[in-house]
């Protein structure tokens, strides 16, 4: 015979058998609004040149 478990305990257990890759997913980063920008920039630069990028594009 199973116990019966209130609604909320129920919850919390769900929560916990979360998968990791799931609560990577939701992982959220703060930065300051300066970081932010600065990552911003980063992400539009073109990519600086480099043998290896060189290589993949010949």
């Amino acid at each position: 015979m199973k116990a019966k478990l209130p609604d909320k305990a129920r919850k919390s257990l769900s929560v916990a058998r979360i998968e990791p890759r799931e609560v990577i997913e939701r992982t959220l980063i703060t930065v300051t609004p300066a970081a932010y920008a600065q990552f911003d920039v980063q992400l539009d630069a073109p990519p600086k040149p480099n043998e290896r990028l060189r290589k993949t594009m010949n």
